[in-house]
């Protein structure tokens, strides 16, 4: 996701400079968005890995 917003933030660059100001607006709207997002579940998986939440349990299945 957050190469997802290095591309839009590239497009914003790029249509910037070449004066589409409509363009550069909505991407660097959408790469702050992706950006945010992507810091937002960053953040939230830290906080599980410091209180030791695990997502796949290392434990084989039992035999039935």
């Amino acid at each position: 996701m957050l190469e997802w917003a290095f591309i839009f933030l590239i497009i914003a660059l790029v249509a910037g400079a070449l004066g589409f100001t409509g363009v550069a607006r909505g991407a660097a709207r959408i790469a702050i968005i992706l950006f945010w997002v992507f810091l937002a579940i960053f953040v939230v998986l830290v906080i599980l890995a410091l209180l030791g939440v695990t997502a796949v349990s290392t434990s084989p299945p039992a035999a039935g």
